[in-house]
């Protein structure tokens, strides 16, 4: 009867699956389209391609004109993002931990303070934040981007993990503390087990959203030590008269695997973030 019942469910959700598939297929061939297009040459004006060639992807093992190796750039990227999923995730995890269990004078007037810093975007502090890394000598190094990034993705990181830690139902917490644990003992082993999708989707989202970043890093690190995919890619754009639309399609392929890697490992957490804390 269960097997009847699931078979019956699956045959209901063809429709969707085929509906979503048709919507999806242009991007899908498109994507595709733009992989073929990297690893092959075309005569111009003609979409078929005629040769198979690997040169587009020889930034690789070696730079390009005055351009430095990807590989100090793509470190750069990593590092980058890495570390500000890392700051926002410890800062909001525990700020949001705070601001839901304990009762902080003016917590209202802190929570709303952080949706207002969170609603500017970051276009409009670049002027004052350029300033404010002069005088602290942190302009033109990755350390002062990834300080801004990452205090301007924690707003929004706190508010979500405070609502998701306002699911999870204090009776956890007080057995633990009744058995004999720490706070953080309950926090770290009972609480945090509780919100792990949130905290998931929440490093998702950061680690993406410091990958995709170009405004920071353009305007508060332009120097080549420095320099991030994305201010890389843009400058294969900037240069126009030796512009090379090949080499800008096999730079973008090769920016957008790593994103793609990790969207296939934690789909499941993106999913999920919809469910908060556990009853049980």
């Amino acid at each position: 009867m269960a097997t009847q019942t699931q078979v019956s469910a699956n045959f209901k959700s063809w429709p969707v699956i085929l509906a979503l598939a048709i919507v999806s297929l242009p991007l899908i061939v498109m994507y595709l389209y733009f992989f073929i297009d990297t690893i092959t040459d075309s005569a111009p004006g003609s979409l078929i391609p005629n040769a198979i060639t690997f040169r587009h992807w020889d930034f690789l093992w070696q730079a390009r004109g005055n351009r430095p190796s990807i590989w100090p750039v793509a470190l750069n990227t990593l590092v980058f993002a890495t570390t500000v999923t890392i700051i926002v995730l410890l800062v909001s995890s525990t700020a949001g931990y705070v601001l839901s269990r304990l009762n902080v004078p003016g917590r209202g007037f802190f929570l709303a303070g952080v949706m207002v810093l969170h609603a500017f975007p970051s276009v409009t502090l670049i002027v004052a934040i350029f300033l404010v890394l002069q005088m602290v000598g942190l302009y033109n190094s990755l350390i002062g981007v990834i300080l801004v990034k990452a205090a301007l993705e924690m707003p929004l990181g706190i508010w979500l993990m405070k609502g998701f830690y306002d699911t999870v139902p204090w009776e956890i917490e007080m057995a633990g503390i009744a058995d004999g644990a720490s706070r953080f003992t309950v926090f770290r082993r009972l609480v945090l087990p509780q919100v792990r999708p949130a905290l998931m989707a929440l490093g998702l989202f950061a680690f993406l959203s410091s990958w995709s970043e170009y405004i920071l890093p353009q305007v508060l690190a332009p120097g080549a030590k420095a320099q991030v995919l994305s201010v890389y890619l843009a400058s294969l754009i900037a240069d126009d008269n030796n512009f090379d639309l090949s080499l800008f399609k096999a730079v973008g392929v090769f920016y957008i695997i790593p994103v793609l890697i990790l969207f296939l490992f934690f789909q499941k957490h993106l999913m999920n973030i919809y469910g908060g804390g556990s009853k049980g």
